[in-house]
C-alpha cells in the first residue's frame, strides 16, 4: 500500500500513534482479554486464601468443592483469555509489520534528495527489523495495561486484608518504575546508535558483494575487508554495550521485584504473628508475593520496549520522511515516441541537444564514458529536472510535467550493469507477467544457448545477483528484459560489452529487427550496434560533433574512426 507523501508521518512519534490508531479495535479485545488473564492469576492465590480460610472455619465437603469449582472456573479464564488475547494481539502485530515493511519498500524505491544520507543496505534494515519491532507496540501497551491490572488488584487484595500490604505494594511498585525509567532511557539512546552501526554495517556488505567481481580484479578485496572489518567491529562493540544496560536493566527489576515481594512476606508474616491478619489471609498474602514478581517484571520491561519500538519508529521515519528527489509531474506522454533533448548541461554535458523521431533507431558514440553515464542517468529520470539546464520532452512534453509512472511506462532505460534478481529466467524476464514477446526478446537478445542448456528452459533458476551466470549471461539476461518490456522509446546503455563479437554482432541485427518502427536509441561503443543505427550521433566533450550513419563517419571522420574501429 502506497501511502501520499502528504500522508506519511514524519516522526517516530506519529509512526507510533498512526499504529496503534490503525490496531486500535484490536489492541482493545488484546487489552481486555490480557486483564482477564492477569486478573484471574492474580485471583488464583486470593483464592487459595479464602479456601483455606473457609476450610478451617467451616470444615464442610460443600465449600470445598465449591472452592474447587471456583478455582476450575479461574483456570479456564486464564487459558482462554491468554490464548485468545496473544492471538489477536499478534496477528496486529504481524499484519502492521507488514505493513510498514511494504511502506518502507514503497518509499525505498523511490529516488530521494541526494542530501539524505540512506543507503540501500541501511533501507534494508529498517524495512525488516525496525518494522518489526515498530509494530512490536501494539502487544507492549495491552501487556503493560494488563499488568498494571494485575498490579493493581493483588494491591486492593492486600488493602483489604490490611492497608498496610497494599500500601506497600503501591510505593514499591512505583519506586521500582521510577528507577526503571530512568534506566530505559539509556537502553532507547544505546539501542538507536546500535541499529544504526548495524545498518550501517549491512549497507557496506551489500556494497562489497555488489563489487566483488571489480575488486578481485584490481586485488582491492583485502582492503574492502579490513573496511567492512572496521565497521562491523564497531556495531559489535556496541551490541555488547547495549547487551551491558540490558543485562543491568534486567538484574536491577529482578532485584526490586524480588525485594518487593520478600518486603510484603514478611510484613505479612509479621502482621499475622501479631494476629492483625488471619492464617488465609497470609497464605494469600505469600501466594500474591510470589505472583506480583511475574506481572512486576512485565510491568518494568515494558519500558525498554516502549524505548526500543520507538527508535525503531524514528529510523523508519528517516526514510518515510526523506524527501524525493523531485516533485513529478501529473501528466503522460502522447503517442508516437519521440525523444528530444534541448540544450542540456549537466555534468560534463554541455548544451547538448538533438531529436529522435518516432520509430527512430539512433546509436549515440559517447567517446567520455562519464558523459554517456549522465546522459541515461538523466533519460531514466534519476537526476531531477531541477539538477540540470535544459529540457527532456518526451512524446512532446517536458519530462519535468510527467507523473514518473507515466515516464516508465513510455520509455524505458535499461543499465549497463542491470540487476538480476533471484528467481527464474522468466521471472527476470518479465518481472510484470505480461508481455507478450518472450519468445521474441529471447531470441533477440541471444538467451537462446542459456535457455536451451538447462532442461528447465525458461524455468531455470537463478541465484541472487545472477550468482550462477556469467557476466555475458546477466548481460544478455538484462537486454532480454528491456526488450520484452515492449515500451515506446527503448534507451540501451553499453548492452553489449560483456559478449564476444560474433554475438554482438547477431544481437544488434536481432534488436535492430525487434524494434522496427519503435524508438531505440543505444548509447553505446560496439561497431556492430552503430551499423545497424539509422543515424549515428557523435557525443565528444559534452556535446553533439557529428550526425551521419556509421559507414559515413567511418570513411569521414578520423576521430571517430579511431574512437570506434576495432
Amino acid at each position: 500500500m502506497n501511502t501520499p507523501d502528504t500522508q506519511r508521518p514524519r516522526s517516530g512519534s506519529a509512526i507510533l500513534r498512526t499504529a496503534m490508531r490503525r490496531n486500535a479495535g484490536a489492541m482493545t479485545w488484546g487489552t481486555v482479554l490480557m486483564g482477564m488473564y492477569q486478573a484471574g492469576e492474580t485471583a488464583f492465590p486470593i483464592a487459595i486464601g479464602l479456601i483455606v480460610e473457609h476450610t478451617l472455619r467451616d470444615r464442610s465437603l460443600g465449600s470445598l468443592a465449591l472452592a474447587i469449582a471456583a478455582l476450575a472456573v479461574i483456570i479456564t479464564t486464564v487459558s482462554l483469555s491468554w490464548r485468545f488475547g496473544m492471538r489477536i494481539l499478534q496477528k496486529a502485530n504481524t499484519t502492521e509489520a507488514h505493513h510498514w515493511r511494504v511502506e518502507v519498500a514503497a518509499c525505498g524505491l523511490q529516488p530521494v534528495a541526494r542530501d539524505v544520507d540512506l543507503k540501500s543496505g541501511e533501507v534494508l534494515t529498517i524495512a525488516t527489523e525496525d518494522a518489526d519491532q515498530t509494530a512490536d507496540i501494539i502487544e507492549v501497551v495491552p501487556l503493560l495495561i494488563s499488568s498494571l491490572v494485575a498490579v493493581l488488584v493483588a494491591a486492593i487484595a492486600l488493602g483489604l486484608a490490611d492497608i498496610r500490604l497494599g500500601l506497600l505494594v503501591i510505593v514499591g511498585t512505583v519506586a521500582i518504575l521510577s528507577i526503571l525509567s530512568v534506566m530505559s532511557k539509556r537502553i532507547g539512546a544505546s539501542t538507536r546508535e546500535q541499529q544504526a552501526r548495524v545498518a550501517r554495517a549491512g549497507a557496506k556488505v551489500a556494497d562489497l558483494i555488489t563489487g566483488l567481481r571489480p575488486l578481485h580484479g584490481f586485488g582491492g578485496n583485502h582492503a574492502a575487508f579490513l573496511s567492512y572489518r572496521k565497521v562491523s567491529a564497531e556495531a559489535r562493540r556496541q551490541a555488547i554495550t547495549v547487551a551491558g544496560v540490558n543485562g543491568a536493566y534486567a538484574g536491577t527489576a529482578q532485584a526490586l521485584n524480588a525485594i518487593l515481594a520478600v518486603a510484603v512476606t514478611v510484613t505479612a508474616g509479621l502482621l499475622a504473628f501479631d494476629g492483625s491478619i488471619t492464617i488465609g489471609q497470609l497464605v494469600m498474602a505469600v501466594g500474591l508475593a510470589q505472583f506480583i514478581m511475574e506481572p512486576l517484571k512485565l510491568f518494568s520491561d515494558m519500558p525498554k520496549y516502549v524505548m526500543i519500538a520507538r527508535a525503531s519508529a524514528e529510523r523508519m521515519a528517516l526514510v518515510l520522511a526523506a524527501p524525493p528527489a523531485t516533485t513529478p509531474g501529473s501528466g503522460r506522454p502522447t503517442a508516437g515516441g519521440d525523444l528530444e533533448i534541448d540544450c542540456v548541461r549537466y555534468g560534463s554535458l554541455h548544451k547538448v541537444k538533438f531529436r529522435v523521431g518516432p520509430g527512430e533507431f539512433v546509436a549515440i558514440a559517447a567517446y567520455q564514458p562519464r558523459a554517456a553515464a549522465e546522459l541515461a542517468s538523466i533519460l531514466a529520470v534519476q537526476v531531477p529536472p531541477d539538477a540540470y539546464e535544459g529540457v527532456v520532452r518526451v512524446g512532446g512534453q517536458e519530462i519535468a510535467d510527467l507523473s514518473i509512472e507515466a515516464v516508465r511506462e513510455h520509455m524505458l532505460v535499461n543499465p549497463y550493469d542491470g540487476e538480476i534478481f533471484a528467481g527464474t529466467l522468466r521471472t527476470n524476464i518479465d518481472p510484470s507477467g505480461g508481455s507478450r514477446i518472450i519468445p521474441e526478446a529471447v531470441e533477440a537478445s541471444m538467451l537462446t544457448d542459456v535457455v536451451a542448456l538447462h532442461r528447465e528452459g525458461l524455468e531455470y533458476g537463478v541465484r541472487d545477483r545472477g550468482a550462477n551466470l556469467s557476466g555475458g549471461q546477466r548481460q544478455r539476461l538484462s537486454l532480454a528484459r528491456a526488450l520484452a518490456a515492449d515500451t515506446d522509446v527503448l534507451v540501451l546503455h553499453n548492452p553489449t560489452t560483456a559478449v564476444d563479437a560474433v554475438t554482438e554482432q547477431f544481437i544488434a541485427r536481432n534488436v535492430a529487427k525487434l524494434r522496427r518502427g519503435r524508438t531505440t536509441i543505444v548509447i553505446t561503443g560496439s561497431p556492430a550496434l552503430l551499423d545497424v543505427a539509422d543515424r549515428v550521433l557523435v557525443l565528444d566533450d559534452g556535446v553533439i560533433t557529428a550526425e551521419d550513419t556509421h559507414r559515413n563517419l567511418l570513411a569521414t571522420d578520423a576521430d571517430y574512426c579511431s574512437a570506434v574501429a576495432r
